[in-house]
């Protein structure tokens, strides 16, 4: 967004800001009623629209939790044509539980996933149908005051920090940057592989936590690319010399575009919005890309959200005859940082979980 249009919305931007500035307020001095769960209730979110890796995130969680604790994660369920409690099963669609949850479900057979607009409903009925649940992993649900979660993981993008930013419509923060304060851990996202010593400490400046506050850096760590199940996977064993129609539709593609023109030959993109829901006319023109592309040894190469979008019945009849394959991803945290994460992940669960 250029200065100019900026100014001219900022006036929008401190009207909608205040407002959800007293409206926090409100929750803090107890005007409005704030529920507290008697269990772990954990709550990863960001200030910003969309975009900051919250995904991965959770995934990451899920892993270290359900070894030893009974996981269930609660999401809103973005763009699903369901409404209201939503418990997701192997045969759910994005149409009933969203792309995420059923991202979730998918990777993790045995994780309770449920969705439901207003989560401390949706907490109340993942216990009523699951009472052995011990841990619930809220996604998204930063700005949900009416829940008092117990333990707050704030994520911000590296090249996009709160601090930097402004409120919606000039910006894309959801609430003003002293919303930060209500974290108990905040995440830098998307940070290089290599990040130096200096720039941690820039950004922790320029962040400037408050005591009780933990920062750590992640980053994206890209897995093999995976068949799609359900498409042809006959193409070349030297994948380099595939040429690559990579299909996107997240919020911000490029270093999953860097990445894959780094290893492959020919690479055409196809970007589409975050969390497009794809229609017949899509599928025909990702056809008519993947088509137009010269030679025999070619693939599509997606993302695992956007697997969970094509994987709809009447989507993938249409493309069954094309060789498509995703790309999982996962965090890492800098400096084995990761130990010190899980611990106090696994403490602040093991001091809070009922006998």
């Amino acid at each position: 967004m250029n200065t100019t249009f900026r100014i001219v919305l900022m006036p929008f931007s401190i009207i909608y800001g205040t407002i959800l500035f007293l409206r926090n307020k409100c929750y803090d001095w107890g005007i409005f009623k704030s529920t507290r769960f008697n269990f772990p209730t954990i709550v990863v979110g960001n200030l910003t629209l969309g975009g900051t890796g919250k995904t991965p995130h959770i995934e990451y969680l899920v892993r270290l939790l359900q070894v030893k604790h009974k996981t269930a994660t609660l999401s809103r369920g973005y763009k699903r044509t369901s409404k209201g409690f939503v418990i997701a099963n192997l045969n759910s669609t994005i149409n009933e539980i969203g792309d995420e949850p059923l991202q979730y479900k998918l990777k993790f057979k045995d994780l309770v996933v449920a969705v439901d607009e207003k989560r401390v409903n949706g907490i109340k009925k993942i216990k009523e149908a699951h009472p052995d649940t011990q841990t619930i992993l809220l996604d998204d649900a930063y700005q949900h005051r009416s829940l008092k979660a117990g333990l707050n993981i704030l994520i911000t993008e590296k090249d996009r920090l709160y601090n930097k930013d402004y409120v919606i419509p000039s910006g894309r923060l959801r609430e003003f940057s002293s919303g930060s304060d209500r974290a108990d851990i905040i995440i830098v996202s998307k940070t290089n592989k290599n990040l130096s010593s200096s720039d941690k400490k820039e950004i922790i400046n320029q962040l400037n936590p408050q005591d009780y506050q933990t920062v750590y850096f992640s980053f994206i760590k890209y897995g093999e690319i995976t068949p799609f199940k359900g498409t042809t996977n006959k193409v070349s064993n030297d994948f380099i010399q595939n040429d690559v129609l990579l299909l996107t539709g997240i919020a911000k593609p490029q270093p999953l575009v860097s990445k894959i023109k780094d290893e492959y030959n020919s690479v055409k993109h196809l970007a589409f919005s975050d969390h497009h829901h794809f229609n017949s006319s899509d599928i025909a023109r990702i056809k008519k890309q993947y088509y137009n592309i010269k030679g025999n040894n070619k693939i599509i190469i997606t993302t695992e959200k956007d697997i969970m979008r094509l994987s709809l019945p009447s989507i993938i009849e249409q493309l069954q005859d094309i060789p498509i394959f995703y790309i999982p991803i996962e965090v890492c945290f800098h400096d084995n940082k990761n130990h010190e994460f899980d611990n106090k992940i696994l403490n602040y669960v093991t001091a809070n979980s009922r006998d």
